[in-house]
């Protein structure tokens, strides 16, 4: 482990003993620490950038809650690490399984032809169609899924019926064919 894991580690594993012996200066010092570190690792790791800070939010209610169970002989980082992966998945869960079900009339919807595609990049929407004809089948469908729609390997990989490691594989191939005819 680099020096800088362990400094942040350590001083974070300490702000936690003084905060479970009734700390509200490390408690306080804690959440701001931790909530800063959450957003930045989030934030590259999200389809949509602006979900980060209700992870965040959704990470320190968690750790307010179970701050009691961490053991200070274990390092935090680790303990932390597994709320924010847990908080991340039940967020990304939630999110995408409320799209499944909604069902909008056309007809109740104020549709104008400026909301339905500026024509200035009706172009470039053409060339993206033609691009992605050269994926055919389950390779187009994972390819969109992922890097069109924001789905996770894992979310193509149960809708699918497949391995985690194959979708990656077949998105990885489908972006080097997309590289070699663009």
């Amino acid at each position: 482990m680099g020096a800088k894991y362990y400094d942040i580690d350590e001083e974070w594993r300490e702000l936690a003993i003084r905060a479970q012996a009734g700390d509200r200066q490390a408690y306080s010092s804690l959440l701001k620490a931790i909530a800063d570190f959450v957003k930045n690792y989030l934030i590259p790791r999200l389809a949509n950038p602006d979900w980060a800070d209700d992870i965040t939010q959704d990470v320190l209610l968690s750790v307010h809650k179970s701050l009691k169970t961490y053991s200070a002989k274990r390092p935090f980082k680790p303990w932390l690490m597994a709320i924010v992966n847990f908080r991340k998945t039940d967020y990304l869960r939630k999110h995408y399984s409320g799209r499944y079900n909604m069902h909008v009339e056309l007809s109740d919807l104020n549709l104008k032809a400026e909301h339905v595609t500026n024509m200035e990049y009706v172009g470039e929407l053409k060339d993206i169609e033609t691009i992605l004809g050269k994926l055919k089948g389950k390779h187009r469908v994972i390819f969109e899924k992922m890097r069109i729609y924001g789905y996770t390997a894992q979310e193509v990989a149960d809708e699918l019926g497949m391995g985690v490691s194959a979708v990656k594989v077949s998105v990885h191939r489908s972006q080097k064919k997309l590289e070699e005819h663009n």
